[in-house]
């Protein structure tokens, strides 16, 4: 099983790996945008998307690695004192009753308005601007199945753990 759970591991981290540099190239982007603006006086509406586009899937896609370094928010008013036993059951009580549900039904409620977007390719969200919010939409499944990919893979080393 935590051959498994090595697996489920490796996929966000591989993405994370990729989507990093989106980091770099939004800071670049952003960069040109007001140079070009304030030096040049040339504005692009489709540049200006491409920085909400980079953030949004680096931010979306990188909700899993985030899961798997622990670096989430975790509001830890009775965790931070608690013994190892009891930070793994609730561990595990959170992502069985808590993550997984609210992932499963971000997926469910979004999957229709992704699908549509999809259906007539969707275009831009201001005139001028880059012609795929039907690509932006698709972020939303992505980032709830890389979520219960890594709260899955979680689940089985904290269970590992809690055998004797």
């Amino acid at each position: 099983m935590l051959g498994i759970a090595d697996t489920l591991d490796g996929i966000n981290r591989v993405i994370a790996a990729v989507i990093r540099w989106l980091a770099l190239v939004m800071v670049l982007v952003q960069f040109g945008i007001v140079v070009g603006r304030y030096v040049f006086g040339v504005n692009s509406i489709a540049a200006q998307e491409s920085v909400l586009y980079m953030h949004a899937t680096l931010f979306m896609l990188a909700a899993g690695y985030t899961l798997l370094v622990d670096k989430h928010v975790r509001v830890d008013v009775f965790y931070a004192a608690a013994t190892e036993r009891v930070k793994r059951r609730i561990d595990i009580f959170g992502h069985l009753f808590l993550l997984l549900p609210s992932m499963a039904a971000l997926l469910f409620w979004s999957w229709p308005s992704v699908r549509n977007s999809w259906a007539i390719l969707e275009g831009p969200i201001a005139v001028g601007g880059i012609e795929a919010v039907f690509l932006l939409k698709s972020l939303i499944p992505a980032f709830c199945i890389l979520v219960m990919l890594q709260s899955i893979a979680l689940l089985i080393r904290l269970f590992a753990e809690e055998q004797p």
